[in-house]
């Protein structure tokens, strides 16, 4: 029997896969490949790329022949940049939104609350109450409606929140008026707090640019857990310096984001560094979906999640 060859980066994504496979593992050949090197075949049905390195990993697939390469992140905007000639493509759908979602929550309460401050505080041994901004009864638009915004959604819902979902085009979807993005200057006057879960495409870079910002009350909360060109930097900073608006970004333009970058001592801003699916939830669902997709390629069924072929 010819058996189904998978490279997989690490020991535990591969010990996770076949735990997962039960006794289909007898029909797969898991080969441990983090693409730092050349490849340990000319042909490997199913590979996957290490986490987070798109850029340096798969190059290495150069010459190599697959059937599909599924990665391990939602976004993939890195990936037609990269990955050579005669390759399909799958991102990682249902591994990464409960824990973004999650990091989207955590950066509006954070943010809200004053959190950063007084950790600076408890730095200095510094006793000093301030009031705080409610989470509730703010109004919260939340730019984009697939996996992650709909998780960031189903979250705030406990928060007494006025929740307005935007996405490309209105429509009532899980219950819900989702807004058109034809609408967002009209909505943007009206927000309190406003999360980005958008990817970066040529439609949604600098989608919040000098003229969106502008349009947001005074301090307005803007959060960004999607990619970092959804956000004019300079912009950004302009606003930011002049105490207009707040942030919380897990994501920046440039990333990583430079020692020195006039981003990093902006006023009343939060950040983390690109954090938002690295989380104990990743690999349990990173293993779920690898084996999956091995099982449908077993079992003759076409591949979940393609969203690019090269």
């Amino acid at each position: 029997m010819t058996k189904l060859s998978v490279s997989l980066p690490t020991e535990r994504l591969r010990d996770d896969v076949t735990a997962r496979l039960g006794e289909r593992a007898a029909e797969v050949e898991l080969l441990l490949w983090d693409m730092s090197g050349a490849a340990p075949r000319s042909e490997i049905d199913l590979a996957v790329p290490p986490y987070m390195k798109a850029s340096a990993a798969l190059p290495q697939l150069d010459g190599v022949r697959t059937r599909l390469v599924q990665g391990q992140s939602i976004g993939y905007d890195d990936v037609p940049a990269h990955l050579p000639p005669g390759h399909v493509f799958a991102n990682a759908s249902s591994v990464h939104e409960t824990a973004t979602s999650e990091m989207a929550l955590t950066l509006v309460l954070a943010s809200q609350r004053r959190i950063p401050e007084f950790v600076r505080q408890q730095d200095a041994e510094a006793w000093r109450p301030r009031f705080s901004p409610s989470l509730a009864d703010r109004r919260v638009l939340v730019l984009g409606f697939g996996g992650v915004g709909k998780a960031v959604v189903s979250r705030l819902e406990p928060f007494e929140v006025d929740i307005v979902p935007v996405a490309s085009h209105a429509r009532e979807e899980a219950g819900r008026q989702v807004h058109g993005i034809d609408e967002l200057a009209e909505l943007l006057p009206t927000a309190d707090i406003v999360i980005l879960t958008l990817p970066d495409t040529a439609e949604t870079r600098h989608l919040i640019n000098d003229e969106a910002l502008s349009a947001l009350p005074d301090g307005a909360l803007v959060v960004n857990v999607g990619r970092g060109p959804l956000i004019d930097t300079d912009a950004l900073i302009d606003h930011l310096q002049r105490g207009r608006i707040r942030a919380a970004l897990d994501v920046t333009d440039p990333e990583p984001l430079p020692e020195g970058h006039p981003l990093w001592q902006a006023p009343n801003t939060l950040i983390v560094p690109h954090v938002g699916g690295a989380a104990s939830s990743m690999q349990p669902r990173i293993a779920q979906l690898v084996a999956t997709q091995i099982v449908r390629m077993l079992d003759g069924e076409d591949p979940i999640n393609v969203v690019f072929e090269s």
